[in-house]
C-alpha cells in the first residue's frame, strides 16, 4: 500500500515536468516552410533583373562577406524577382534618369533557408529586423526587393541617412537625422519606388514590397535552380 501511494505521488510531481521538458522540446524544433497547400498562387515566374536592363547596378551583398552575416550566403551575385515586380522596377530606373540617377540593387528574391539562417543566428533583440521563417518573408516569394540609388555621372552610390542593413534608428524611411541631401535622396528613391506600385518597408528605408507580394508562394529554389 505504502508502495503504491508513493509511485502515485511521484507520478503525480514527475508528470508536470515531463509535459514541461516536452514542451520545450518541441518550441525549439526547426521551423519548416509555411504550408501553402490550401492557397492558390500564381505559377512563378522569376526573372534576373539585370537581364531586362543592364544598367540597373548590383552590389549583391549575400554574395560576399559584407553583410551583416559576416559570410557568403548566396552562390552567385544575382537578382531575381516575379517578373511584374522585375518590370516594374525598371520602369523606376528609366524614370530616375531625368533626375540624374539609376537604381543600386542589394537583394532581390531570397531563398527561404537563408531566411531561417538568418532568424536563427540573429539575437532576439533584433530579430525585428528579419523576417520570420515560420510566416516566410517577401523576399522569399520574389516580391521584395533591397536597393538604394546610384549618380549617373559618377557610377556611385548616393549618401543616405543610414546604411543598408544597419540595424538601428537610421534605418527607417522616417528617420530625421543625417543631412538634408541624403533625407532627398532617401525620399527620391520612395517616391519613384511607390509610383509603380513598390511600398517601403516601416523600418527599412531599403526594402521595397511589390503590391502583388500575396499571390505568390514562399520558395526555397536556389539560384542555379531559376537559371
Amino acid at each position: 500500500m505504502i508502495q503504491k501511494y508513493r509511485h502515485s505521488v511521484r507520478s503525480r510531481v514527475f508528470l508536470p515536468i515531463y509535459l514541461l521538458l516536452f514542451s520545450l522540446l518541441s518550441s525549439s524544433a526547426s521551423w519548416s516552410q509555411p504550408d501553402a497547400s490550401a492557397t492558390k498562387f500564381r505559377s512563378p515566374d522569376l526573372v534576373e533583373i539585370t537581364l531586362l536592363d543592364s544598367t540597373i547596378k548590383l552590389d549583391i551583398r549575400y554574395a560576399t562577406s559584407n553583410n551583416f552575416m559576416e559570410r557568403p550566403m548566396y552562390s552567385s551575385a544575382k537578382a531575381f524577382l516575379q517578373r511584374p515586380a522585375a518590370e516594374a522596377l525598371v520602369r523606376v530606373h528609366r524614370k530616375l534618369v531625368s533626375d540624374g540617377y539609376g537604381l543600386l540593387v542589394f537583394d532581390g528574391y531570397r531563398p527561404w533557408g537563408v531566411t531561417k539562417k538568418f532568424w536563427d543566428e540573429t539575437p532576439p533583440e533584433k530579430r525585428k529586423f528579419v523576417a520570420d521563417p515560420a510566416k516566410g518573408s517577401r523576399h522569399n516569394r520574389g516580391c521584395a526587393v533591397d536597393l538604394s540609388l546610384y549618380d549617373l555621372k559618377t557610377g556611385q552610390e548616393v549618401g543616405m541617412p543610414g546604411g543598408y542593413d544597419e540595424f538601428s534608428e537610421r534605418a527607417s524611411p522616417a528617420y530625421a537625422g543625417g543631412t538634408a541631401e541624403e533625407r532627398r535622396m532617401r525620399d527620391l528613391l520612395r517616391s519613384a519606388m511607390e509610383s509603380e506600385h513598390f511600398s517601403v518597408n516601416p523600418g527599412e528605408w531599403w526594402h521595397f514590397d511589390f503590391r502583388d507580394w500575396m499571390e505568390y508562394e514562399v520558395l526555397d529554389m536556389s539560384f542555379e535552380e531559376l537559371r
